[in-house]
């Protein structure tokens, strides 16, 4: 099965366009060893096949194991609600590797500003090398939920790429 993966930028703190505060979303950073990194990405991705759904054990411990990546629970008051990571990578870069709400948060207007959270999180990240943060990039894909990419684009993210890959079956 093919899937369209389309890859965005920001180049400037200043290009983010904050999503309409929700004061009771906030983000919790949680270590890289805490159980609730997996239970929750296998929970957001399951409805659209993410490979974090159906990860081995050993394909955990490979993606727990980038040392700079930091996780971050997205809360709704006590409850988690959702989670992100980003990872600083060189020349100033930051990638956003997940992003996404529980399905009982989805569509309850908590996306925009949990992304809004979570963008100006990865600009404050310390940088890998010496270089300032210069761009914050993620990518989403058409499986994803359909409201993904036009909450991207509407926080100021640009598509730089779009293109056809191979999706792995994940039942």
């Amino acid at each position: 099965m093919e899937q369209i993966v389309t890859y965005l930028e920001m180049t400037g703190p200043d290009e983010l366009n904050p999503a309409q505060p929700v004061p009771e979303v906030t983000l919790d950073r949680i270590d890289r060893t805490s159980p609730l990194i997996a239970a929750t990405q296998a929970r957001i991705g399951a409805p659209y096949g993410w490979r974090s759904a159906s990860r081995s054990q050993e394909e955990w411990a490979q993606w727990l194991a980038h040392p700079l990546r930091q996780y971050w629970l997205i809360r709704y008051g006590s409850e988690i609600a959702g989670m992100t990571d980003f990872e600083p990578q060189p020349g100033g870069q930051v990638e956003i590797t997940t992003f996404g709400l529980l399905p009982e948060f989805v569509g309850g207007g908590l996306g925009g500003h949990a992304l809004t959270l979570t963008v100006r999180q990865a600009w404050a990240v310390e940088p890998l090398d010496a270089e300032p943060v210069r761009r914050v990039w993620l990518h989403t894909s058409d499986v994803d939920h359909p409201n993904a990419l036009p909450n991207y684009r509407r926080r100021g993210f640009r598509p730089f790429k779009t293109r056809k890959e191979r999706r792995e079956d994940t039942s």
